[in-house]
C-alpha cells in the first residue's frame, strides 16, 4: 500500500511540475511587460518602446514572417492618435503562412492589445485617479500578449492550414485605436507591406483576447458566438473539450479590439475571464493571476483556432446588433458597478465584480462580490435582466437593490443619478 501511494504520490509531483513548467513562458512574459521598468506601457512613451521590442524579439525567436519591407520596422505597422499632440505608436504584426495549397490565402487575425494606462491619473481611466502610480497591467492586458505568443509557439510548431495574423494591438485603452488603424490599412494597398493579404476580404475571422488572467469557476466568457452560423456550436464543442464553462455573447460588439473588425464585417470570437477589483490600479500585479487558468485559455484557444482554419468553407458573416451590455449609452441611469460577464456564479442572480467607490451602489452599501438577485422588485437572473431593469429606470429617483452576501439576503435603498453623456 506504502509503496503504491509513494508511487501516485511521485506521479503527481511530476504532473504538476510539467504543468508548472508549461506556464513559465506565461509568467516571464506577463512579469516583463507589467515590471515597474515598463511604467504602465502608455502609448508613445519609452514603456511603450520597451514592450514593442520585447514582443518583437519573441516574434523573431519564433520566426514569424515579418509584414513590411524595410528592416527597421519589419513587424511595425505605425499609426497616429490623440485629438490634440498627435503621437505615433504600432501595432506589432507578424504571419504564419498556411500549408494548405487553397486555404493558406485566407488569414485569421488572432490579436490581444499590449498598451496600459501608464502612471493613470485624471483622464486616463484609471479607477484610482488622483493615484498617480504606474498600473502595471498585469491582467490587462499582458495575461492576452503571453497566451497570445504561446499561440503562435502552438501554430508556428504545428502548422495551420490558413494563414495566421498574430497582432499586439496598441492604443486600445485611447479607443481601439490600433486595431482601427490596423483595418483601414488592409482596406488600402501599400507596395511595402509583405506576407498579409491584398484585399481584407481575404481576413475570414479575427479571435481576440482581452483580461484573461483572472478565471473563476473555469469560467470563460465569449462574445461574437451569432456572428458566423458555425461559432456558437464551436465555442461550445471546444468548451467540452477542454471542461470550461463558457457564457456565450451573440453580438461581437463590446471594448475591446474584435469591435474594430466586427464593423468590417469580419466575424470575431472574444476571449475574456472578466473584471475584478485591480482592474484599471496599481495593483493590477503578476502575483494577482490564475496561471493554472491562463492555461486553461490558452488550451481553448488553441481548439478554437484549430477549428476555424481547418473549416472546409469560410466562415460565413452574420450582422447581430449590438447589446452594448456594457455601455451605459441607452440608460439614463447606472448603478455604478462592472457585473460578473463570464457567468461563473453557481448562485442565482448576477455577480457585481466591481463595485465602484462613489458611485450610486457602493454609496448604498453594496460591495463587490455581492450577487444582485432583485431590483425594484423584479428578478435578476443574468446579464440580459440586469440591463433590461436599468433601462427601466429614471434618474433622480430611489430604487431598492435585493442582493445575496455570503448567505445572507441584504437589501439597500439605491439613489439613482443620471448616467453622463
Amino acid at each position: 500500500m506504502r509503496r503504491s501511494y509513494f508511487i501516485l504520490s511521485m506521479a503527481l509531483s511530476l504532473n504538476l511540475e510539467v504543468f508548472a513548467q508549461r506556464q513559465e513562458p506565461m509568467k516571464q512574459v506577463v512579469e516583463y511587460l507589467a515590471s515597474e521598468k515598463l511604467s504602465g506601457r502608455f502609448p508613445a512613451t519609452a514603456g511603450d518602446t520597451l514592450a514593442s521590442e520585447y514582443l518583437v524579439s519573441k516574434l523573431c525567436d519564433l520566426g514569424m514572417k515579418p509584414i513590411r519591407k524595410e528592416k527597421q520596422s519589419r513587424y511595425y505597422q505605425d499609426f497616429t492618435f490623440s485629438k490634440t499632440e498627435k503621437r505615433t505608436s504600432h501595432n506589432i504584426v507578424a504571419v504564419l503562412p498556411g500549408h494548405d495549397a487553397k486555404l493558406k490565402h485566407e488569414y485569421i487575425v488572432v490579436g490581444a492589445h499590449y498598451d496600459h494606462l501608464g502612471m493613470g491619473g485624471q483622464a486616463s481611466g484609471s479607477r484610482r485617479p488622483d493615484t498617480v502610480a504606474v498600473h502595471p497591467g498585469a491582467d490587462d492586458n499582458a495575461s492576452s500578449n503571453a497566451v497570445l505568443l504561446e499561440l503562435a509557439r502552438h501554430f508556428k510548431k504545428k502548422g495551420s492550414p490558413r494563414s495566421l495574423i498574430f497582432v499586439f494591438f496598441g492604443a486600445e485603452e485611447q479607443g481601439i485605436v490600433g486595431s482601427k488603424s490596423f483595418v483601414e490599412w488592409m482596406k488600402q494597398s501599400d507596395d511595402k507591406r509583405i506576407n498579409l493579404p491584398a484585399d481584407i476580404k481575404q481576413i475570414v475571422a479575427m479571435l481576440n483576447l482581452d483580461m484573461v488572467g483572472r478565471m473563476r469557476d473555469n469560467s470563460l466568457s465569449v462574445s461574437g458566438t451569432d456572428t458566423s452560423s458555425s461559432f456558437k456550436a464551436m465555442a461550445e464543442r471546444v468548451a467540452e473539450e477542454t471542461q470550461l464553462h463558457v457564457t456565450c455573447t451573440a453580438d461581437g460588439y463590446g471594448p475591446s479590439d474584435q469591435a474594430a473588425f466586427v464593423a468590417a464585417n469580419i466575424p470575431v470570437l472574444y476571449l475574456t475571464t472578466g473584471g475584478h477589483m485591480e482592474y484599471h490600479t496599481p495593483d493590477d500585479k503578476p502575483a494577482t493571476l490564475n496561471y493554472d487558468g491562463m492555461q486553461q485559455t490558452l488550451d481553448y484557444a488553441k481548439g478554437l483556432l484549430t477549428e476555424i482554419s481547418n473549416l472546409p468553407v469560410a466562415p460565413d458573416f452574420i450582422h447581430v446588433p449590438g447589446s452594448d451590455k456594457m455601455s451605459h449609452a441607452k440608460l439614463k441611469v447606472t448603478l455604478g458597478l462592472m457585473p460578473d460577464v463570464t457567468g461563473s456564479s453557481n448562485t442565482p442572480g448576477l455577480r457585481a465584480d466591481i463595485v465602484m467607490p462613489g458611485k450610486p451602489a457602493h454609496a448604498a452599501g453594496i460591495r463587490s462580490g455581492d450577487v444582485i438577485q432583485e431590483i425594484d422588485g423584479k428578478s435578476i437572473k443574468d446579464i440580459e435582466e440586469y440591463m433590461e431593469r436599468l433601462s427601466e429606470l429614471e434618474p433622480e429617483t430611489t430604487v431598492k437593490v435585493k442582493v445575496l452576501r455570503e448567505g445572507e439576503i441584504k437589501e439597500f435603498d439605491v439613489y439613482l443619478k443620471a448616467t453622463k453623456k
